[in-house]
């Protein structure tokens, strides 16, 4: 095995553990409410901006333990990301909980087009780059060649 191959793997597992994650959040919503959350990439999306911004907080207000900024981080969009779920949930999906099966898809649908607007609005059209703010790369050297992890 040369160090492309382990490069692509190592890739391919953590896209594949992003998409896992994914299909596991669309699996646990339809399997407990059976509907389908429109708005689950949404707020998946949210979340990944809120990540962006916590380790950015605690990078300014000087924290800079790898460790810290990864508990921290992950504690602060928890926190946040849950409070939007309850928050859609109480706007969008429980007022329809006992309704047809046609309102509360539509429901999901609008609340997907706000959430994504609202991100619009506040981050901008265009598209943006997060920084590194974690400093520092896994090498490992195979066969000659070199595997990074960042």
């Amino acid at each position: 095995m040369d160090a492309f191959f382990i490069q692509q793997l190592i890739n391919g597992l953590t896209l594949g553990a992003v998409y896992g994650l994914i299909a596991i959040g669309y699996t646990m919503v339809y399997g407990i409410i059976g509907m389908i959350n429109f708005a689950h990439g949404e707020v998946y999306m949210i979340s990944a901006y809120l990540c962006a911004i916590g380790l950015a907080l605690l990078s300014y207000f000087g924290i800079h333990s790898f460790p810290l900024l990864i508990f921290g981080t992950l504690l602060f969009t928890i926190v946040v990301t849950a409070a939007y779920g309850w928050a859609i949930e109480r706007i969008a999906y429980r007022p329809l909980r006992n309704s047809t099966r046609l309102a509360p898809l539509i429901s999901a649908i609008g609340m997907s087009l706000i959430l994504q607007n609202y991100v619009q609005l506040s981050q901008g059209p265009n598209q943006q780059g997060i920084p590194t703010l974690l400093s520092g790369v896994l090498r490992m050297e195979i066969d000659g060649g070199v595997v990074q992890i960042t």
